[in-house]
């Protein structure tokens, strides 16, 4: 039982999973070269975009063939462009472990009103991807942000599939190995695995995606901001840099950073390293202990990046309660900031493990953790 405070603080207490960490060398002047007060049409406006889209594809070994756009309101905006562009044109497959996984499953029962399957599976759990008719559209997030289940690999999508594979991959990019060949629209948002700055996000489409769009048209209206083609062909421009709506200049300079730290760090497989260290470094806490437990319940969907976890002592009757009380002391003691659990989660915390972090703060969190929970355990008046 640890009755007294660690010695050791974390260098960077944030472990929030959106927005995240920013890079460890962050510094407001790398932003200096920012083209503020120019307009994004302007050729060094456009010139960042590309540049952005680009090493987006570099660092995260996107196919050639693949389109990738910079599009408003973040994962979401993304996420939503492509299910009101391509949906209805046949089934779909609605796929939720998790909130944000849920929210689609509502925008496509109750407001596209498509002909949908609909498979949920409880936090901690993973619907059985084998299980899904991918002759049909298939809507699922790759990494659940909110419940740390992730699909472990692609290996279950059939390459000769007639439907769509569509990807929420916001808090996986950068940070697992996703297979391309496997996903026809993925999204991503830059305020996950890198720390960029929100509202930005990303919508990238395998060549089967631009075919669906140049070939079906959805039944209901698009409003502006949703439309991918004109004229019936794909809008070129989006995926070149001319954006749908003023994008930040300021938030791509910081993504523009971000992507040179990832190259520095040794790309995808670095970054992908530094979230798995991270990660281990809490499971090998939890296993030490009875009383704290990862809330994925196969290892093999355990999440590398939003790890989250739920106390098991039977000693806590209220575990909202509780486990509000220990992301409140630490958070008192600037040892850990934003910890936890999502408000439609189960109680407990949410550590942020991606490769902005480092492993030394996690390790120097987790005696905090430890004492934190002893604290609050003394302070419910039972014994040790």
């Amino acid at each position: 039982m640890t009755t007294e405070q660690p010695a050791t603080r974390p260098g960077n207490p944030r472990f929030s999973s959106g927005p995240c960490a920013k890079i460890p060398t962050f510094d407001l002047s790398k932003l200096s070269d920012a083209p503020l007060g120019r307009s994004h049409r302007a050729a060094v406006g456009k010139a960042k975009l590309k540049a952005a889209i680009e090493g987006t594809r570099e660092v995260l070994g996107i196919p050639d063939d693949y389109r990738i756009g910079i599009v408003p309101a973040s994962d979401t905006g993304a996420f939503e462009m492509a299910m009101w562009s391509m949906l209805g044109e046949r089934p779909a497959e609605m796929v939720a472990w998790e909130s944000f996984g849920a929210g689609w499953v509502t925008d496509v029962v109750k407001q596209l009103k498509i002909d949908a399957q609909v498979h949920e599976a409880p936090y901690g759990r993973i619907v059985d991807m084998a299980a899904l008719n991918y002759d049909n559209d298939v809507c699922f997030t790759w990494n659940g942000t909110t419940s740390g289940v992730r699909v472990p690999d692609g290996g279950v999508i059939p390459a000769d599939r007639a439907g769509l594979t569509m990807c929420d991959a916001t808090s996986a990019a950068f940070a697992q190995d996703l297979p391309w060949d496997k996903l026809d629209v993925t999204t991503f948002s830059w305020q996950k695995v890198l720390g960029g700055e929100a509202a930005h996000g990303m919508l990238i489409l395998s060549p089967r995606a631009v075919k669906r769009l140049e070939s079906y048209t959805p039944a209901w209206p698009l409003p502006k901001i949703f439309r991918l083609t004109k004229g019936g062909k794909l809008n070129e421009g989006i995926f070149e840099g001319a954006t749908i709506n003023t994008p930040s200049m300021l938030a791509v300079e910081d993504y523009l950073v971000a992507l040179d730290w990832a190259r520095s760090v040794g790309g995808l497989k670095g970054l992908m390293a530094r979230a798995d260290a991270n990660a281990q470094a809490i499971w090998d806490f939890c296993e030490s202990r009875d009383w704290i437990a990862n809330l994925a319940e196969d290892p093999a969907t355990r999440s590398n990046t939003s790890v989250c976890l739920k106390f098991t002592d039977d000693r806590i009757k209220d575990g909202a309660t509780f486990a509000k009380a220990v992301a409140k002391r630490l958070e008192a003691e600037g040892v850990a900031l934003d910890i936890g659990a999502y408000r439609d989660a189960p109680a407990g915390l949410r550590i942020w493990c991606g490769g902005t972090v480092e492993t030394s703060d996690i390790e120097a969190l987790l005696p905090w953790i430890d004492w934190a929970f002893h604290a609050e355990i003394a302070a419910l008046g039972e014994p040790a």
